[in-house]
């Protein structure tokens, strides 16, 4: 195998892989070998079909593309390695050359990871944050905790309400056509949520238990099902059921029930102190994240829109496994939001530029830094990992490839990045607004 490395404008590169042809011939004689049982030719039993006969009856390309698939896959990666080059996106394949007797020639065309210029990264300055805790805070704390802990009741003596819970049979149909992807049944639907399309939720308000609803809705312009984009639609609804959420008297007993303490003082005081940390820890990630967006402003770097396309689809992914959890699927998400997955991608563009500049900057200054990550610091990492899967760090170590170890540093090299930068920052108190300000100055005069 050869590879050429051909520089592209804006951080793209193009490789150029040529496999020999007896490699080829190799690859399409181990697709004949998988392929050849499921063959008919009049004459012969299955199985027993010489390649040079079926090749002859359908062609000699018939088991190209199945043997150019194996071959890329195998190859791609063998090329990366050999070519030196740091890719950051997934490869755009070409076939180039494809005939028996001659090598097989493909092309990838990928996103290189860009230089970074860096501008001023020690001794940026970042907003002080306040992070005392009030008695309100306390209170809404103590509010989240009593909704955590409240019963789930079926009700009985009334219809649904803002809040409630309806688990409801559904099924759309749109110019009197059930459509794909419409349908489901006891699916859970908490009313003002917003995870249906349009006004949805608000039709069942008022409705009761065992009732069947008409609910119409009318899908967005730009929905990612074109044939329904801009169209009314009728959902035939039964509510099967509709939960409520019964709270617990917040009391001495509630304190013991859910924690340690005898008392609801105690059990508040620890809410406070949980508060605190809480909002010192948001406060340390709201200021590293303000100093290295300060960093990034006054750095220089190209990033080519393969890379930020393989970031967006990655985030995509996230998201999908997400609501996997909650019970949608993600085309039911997308049928009830409006939204396609382009649209999706576009969203979430943004933050995955944010991402992709975060971590370059932060690789930049660990290389600039001469940033070093030892055995012991990945045997450390591994620990806590380890613990936190229930595992012995030893058993988690043999199942970590190369690669994931390779990962592993990148990611505390910039852990270490991001400690160097904040050991160096310089606080500011936030600057008062106009008003403030003149409310203090009348204060004053008084």
């Amino acid at each position: 195998m050869s590879v050429q490395v051909e520089n592209l404008e804006k951080n793209m590169a193009k490789l150029t892989i040529e496999v020999s042809a007896e490699e080829l011939d190799k690859a399409i004689e181990s697709v004949y070998q998988r392929q050849k049982k499921q063959i008919s030719v009049p004459g012969f039993r299955k199985g027993k079909v010489p390649r040079a006969m079926v090749e002859k009856m359908y062609g000699v390309g018939i088991f190209y593309e199945d043997a150019a698939n194996a071959l890329m896959q195998e190859k791609y990666p063998e090329a990366v390695d050999e070519s030196g080059i740091d890719i950051v996106s997934r490869p755009t394949v070409d076939i180039v050359q494809i005939e028996k007797g001659k090598p097989f020639i493909f092309t990838a065309e990928v996103a290189v990871k860009p230089e970074v210029t860096l501008g001023k990264y020690m001794g940026v300055t970042v907003t002080k944050i306040d992070t005392t805790v009030s008695d309100e805070e306390v209170e809404e704390a103590l509010k989240t905790e009593l909704n955590k802990n409240a019963r789930t009741v079926t009700v009985t003596d009334r219809p649904v309400a803002e809040g409630d819970t309806a688990v409801i049979d559904f099924e759309g149909f749109v110019d009197g056509v059930a459509f794909e992807g419409g349908k489901g049944e006891n699916h859970p639907l908490e009313i003002g949520s917003h995870t249906f399309i349009d006004n949805f939720e608000e039709q069942l308000i008022g409705k009761n238990s065992g009732e069947e609803v008409e609910v119409n809705v009318t899908f967005p312009e730009q929905y990612q099902a074109e044939e329904l984009a801009g169209k009314p639609a009728v959902f035939k609804v039964k509510i099967n059921e509709i939960k409520t959420k019964e709270l617990p008297e917040a009391d001495d007993e509630f304190a013991q029930d859910v924690s340690e303490f005898d008392t609801l003082a105690e059990y508040k005081e620890d809410l406070k102190k949980k508060l605190e940390e809480s909002k010192q820890n948001e406060a340390k990630r709201t200021k590293e994240d303000e100093a290295i967006q300060k960093i990034i402003d006054k750095s220089k770097m190209e990033l080519p829109e393969a890379m930020i396309d393989t970031q967006c689809e990655t985030m995509v992914n996230e998201f999908a496994q997400r609501i996997a959890q909650s019970g949608l699927s993600m085309e039911q998400y997308l049928q009830f939001s409006g939204l396609t997955v382009d649209g999706l991608k576009e969203q979430v563009r943004p933050e995955a530029i944010s991402r992709i500049q975060s971590s370059l900057v932060l690789e930049q200054i660990a290389k600039e830094e001469n940033i070093e990550v030892t055995d012991e610091d990945i045997d450390a990492e591994i620990e806590k990992m380890a613990a936190n899967y229930g595992m012995e760090a030893d058993k988690l170590k043999e199942y970590m490839g190369d690669a994931e170890k390779e990962s592993m540093k990148r990611e505390l090299a910039i852990t270490k990045a991001v400690d160097l930068v904040m050991d160096n920052v310089k606080e500011r108190a936030k600057a008062k607004s106009r008003k403030s300000k003149e409310t203090e100055e009348a204060g004053t005069e008084e």
